[in-house]
């Protein structure tokens, strides 16, 4: 068993040297990100992401909506806002408003610079937890270096384990793409079923954008990345 965990550390430590030292400030140059949201292979919606780089802050805003319907009859109408704020590559303050028809969900996240804790209101928790926590918008890939991970939707504190699964060629909108794909997971029996990490996510291997994310929850979900630019 020490034989196997050494040679995964030793070959993701060849393969993932971006990722290891990997930094919000990777993404300066980002200005534009869009996915495509399918399940069962059925376009539902898009989810986008816009970029923003005043001197030493990056804001990252999002808008996301979907619809699921079956046989004419909407079950679910799916629409969020979400706005994340970082001051020299710290996260400062996250803030997300969701519906999901008519539910409403939320959280607003703030940095404590003295206590280096994260304080959180959201719709499902309200505490602190510490800022070696990250908020799972995916996009950023210091995600998987992380042992916990806060609900973008709902501010729940989830402890994770992350597991690379090698490098996969993917095509996407008919480009070709090195990934890197990770399977995450919660590293606890707390969660229910229903509020389990049970993700597949692919990075770009030289940009190290997020390019798609797979889960299964009453069918098959995947975010595939359609549209990208930098400045």
């Amino acid at each position: 068993m020490k034989k196997i965990i050494l040679f995964l550390t030793i070959n993701i430590t060849i393969f993932l040297p971006g990722f290891l030292s990997g930094h919000v400030k990777h993404y300066n140059n980002l200005k534009y990100l869009e996915y495509e949201i399918y399940l069962n292979s059925e376009l539902i919606g898009t989810h986008v992401f816009n970029f923003k780089k005043d001197k030493n802050t990056l804001s990252v805003n999002t808008t996301g909506r979907f619809k699921v319907k079956k046989l004419g009859i909407e079950l679910m109408d799916y629409k969020t806002k979400t706005e994340e704020i970082y001051v020299n590559g710290q996260l400062n303050n996250y803030f997300s408003e969701t519906f999901q028809n008519d539910k409403r969900k939320y959280v607003n996240l703030s940095y404590n610079k003295a206590k280096k804790l994260f304080e959180i209101d959201g719709s499902s928790f309200k505490g602190s937890t510490d800022n070696n926590s990250i908020v799972g918008s995916w996009w950023n890939h210091e995600i998987i270096n992380k042992e916990t991970q806060i609900s973008a939707v709902s501010g729940r504190v989830l402890p994770q384990k992350v597991k690379f699964l090698g490098k996969k060629e993917l095509i996407l909108f008919d480009k070709k793409y090195k990934a890197l794909k990770f399977h995450f997971l919660s590293n606890n029996n707390k969660p229910t079923n229903k509020k389990k990490i049970n993700f597949n996510v692919w990075y770009d291997e030289k940009t190290l954008l997020w390019l798609k994310m797979s889960y299964e929850k009453m069918g098959k979900w995947e975010y595939r990345l359609k549209k990208h630019t930098f400045y």
